[in-house]
């Protein structure tokens, strides 16, 4: 089992079969993919050990302009037509079900009929029955033409998400220290490197750019942090958990991880070639992934919810550099260490989730000492499973603005109806009881769908984010610019196990 770049189907095909090498050749640097979506994201087809993704079609076409207006403003990589061509494909599937039924009654006279004995019966019979098998076969087919557009469709925005690019994400608060002016000494590479707590080039022949070795009291720091957000994510009642970084292929597809820079760059996904093997495996980009597959096709309580989970996991994204920015030093790499809030609500409690989530976030970076400002982010940073998503960025003087240190999403149904994550409601009073005055149970009623929750992501800990915001800021330098040493929250000095006298100081 090996890493591989991802190539269109096509490609694979023309691929002649070799061993996997047992190393990375020395001269080949880590490529990313370069496929288009068609050829690189599963489809509601893909091999998978979960239910087809159940869809709400009335939301979605009860009013198309909106539909539509949702997925242009969110600049959803689908055509205008988009919304027009899934109306007509239900609509064709709707027809092609009522034409089935009604052929499958009248094949059920036939069989009846069969009974009496007649030649002409069973004649009539054998040509219904092969009438069904073609109708199913294209009531099928036309079924998964309408999920496979509607599966296309980004969640729907939050009325109170701004609207349009980056450059409109409304600012929702400011907290910490006044941010320090911009200084080009408190890079935090050149700090990193100058204490010998970070190995660039050693990371290069390894595995290639933006591949870095963290070093001496860099992997404290590291360690630290991750001690540190996990510890109070579980004092606010997350529960604690170890997700593998490997995950189907499938359920990062159903959790929203669709290639953004599909037809223009690179993918963001690292995928596992392990031959014909199925399934096909990835490595995840977010903790987010595995966590959501502890709750996928499960039917949660409602005495259970909301459900809350922190994991601490390693993130791979093939994009590292990919958008032609923050290619140097540790803010965008290939691998870095996450600690990963999730949590699963029901219906009407994942606004207040975000908040708390939120709330969590803030007690972190506050505990840090960093300048911070949180950002509500608009619909065109969205993705395509967030419904409103908000943004903390720190201030890194070195860099000479702010960067992104953690974001939260509330992702209303939109993985749930993919991933099968629903719960069982609290039963209404008298529900399931007997009349005290006849003794007897109340009569039957209807059973309703199990609902689908609602689940929600945010980050705890970026690990690498924090570190430059921690150097660029607690970095003490002498006269001449020189690096003398890096002050640190004393937050953190409970979780140090290094020494690092007169270098390493805690305020």
């Amino acid at each position: 089992m090996w890493l591989r770049p991802r190539l269109p189907a096509s490609a694979r095909r023309r691929q002649p079969r070799c061993p996997p090498l047992p190393f990375p050749s020395p001269s080949a640097p880590i490529r990313t993919a370069s496929t288009s979506a068609a050829s690189s994201t599963p489809t509601s087809t893909t091999p998978s050990s979960l239910p087809k993704p159940r869809l709400d079609y009335a939301a979605l076409l009860a009013n198309p302009a909106a539909t539509t207006s949702n997925h242009v403003l969110r600049a959803a990589p689908v055509p205008p037509a988009h919304v027009a061509a899934l109306a007509s494909a239900r609509a064709s599937q709707l027809q092609l079900e009522t034409s089935l039924n009604a052929l499958r009654a009248e094949q059920r006279q036939a069989g009846a009929a069969v009974r009496g004995g007649t030649a002409d019966a069973l004649e009539a019979a054998r040509r219904i029955k092969a009438d069904v098998s073609r109708l199913e076969a294209s009531a099928s087919a036309a079924e998964q033409a309408t999920l496979d557009l509607a599966l296309a469709l980004p969640n729907w925005s939050s009325p109170t998400s701004p609207v349009g690019p980056e450059a409109n994400a409304a600012v929702v608060e400011t907290f910490g220290p006044a941010p320090r002016p911009v200084d080009g000494a408190r890079d935090h590479l050149r700090i990193a490197e100058a204490l010998g707590w970070v190995d660039v080039a050693a990371g290069a022949r390894a595995a290639g750019s933006s591949w870095a070795y963290l070093r001496s009291s860099l992997t404290v720091l590291e360690h630290a942090l991750v001690a540190h957000a996990l510890s109070i994510a579980v004092t606010h009642g997350y529960v604690p958990a170890s997700p593998p970084d490997v995950v189907r292929a499938d359920l990062a597809w159903r959790c929203g991880f669709q290639p953004r820079d599909a037809t223009a760059g690179p993918q963001q996904t690292y995928y596992v070639d392990n031959g014909d093997a199925a399934p096909e495996l990835c490595l995840a980009g977010t903790a987010e992934i595995p966590l959501a597959a502890l709750f996928a096709d499960q039917v949660v309580p409602a005495a259970q919810l909301p459900a809350r989970v922190v994991g601490v996991g390693r993130a791979f994204r093939a994009e590292a550099g990919a958008r032609g920015a923050d290619t140097r030093g540790l803010y965008r790499v290939h691998q870095f260490t996450k600690v990963e809030l999730f949590a699963v609500t029901d219906e009407v409690g994942s606004d207040g989730m975000l908040e708390e989530m939120r709330a969590v976030q803030r007690e972190i970076a506050l505990s840090l000492g960093l300048s911070v400002r949180v950002l509500d982010m608009p619909t065109e940073e969205l993705g395509a499973s967030a419904a409103k998503k908000y943004d903390m960025e720190a201030w890194m003087p070195g860099r000479g603005g702010w960067g992104e240190i953690t974001s939260a999403s509330n992702c209303t149904d939109y993985q749930a109806r993919r991933l099968h994550v629903r719960y069982r409601a609290r039963a209404r009073e008298g529900e399931g009881s007997t009349s005290a005055a006849t003794s007897q149970p109340k009569a039957k009623t209807k059973k309703t769908p199990l609902p689908f929750a609602h689940t929600l992501n945010g980050t705890a800990a970026a690990v690498p984010r924090l570190i430059v915001a921690l150097l660029e800021n607690g970095v003490r330098l002498g006269p001449a610019g020189e690096v003398e040493g890096v002050d640190l929250p004393k937050c953190l000095e409970r979780w140090w196990i290094g020494t690092d006298e007169g270098v390493v100081r805690w305020v």
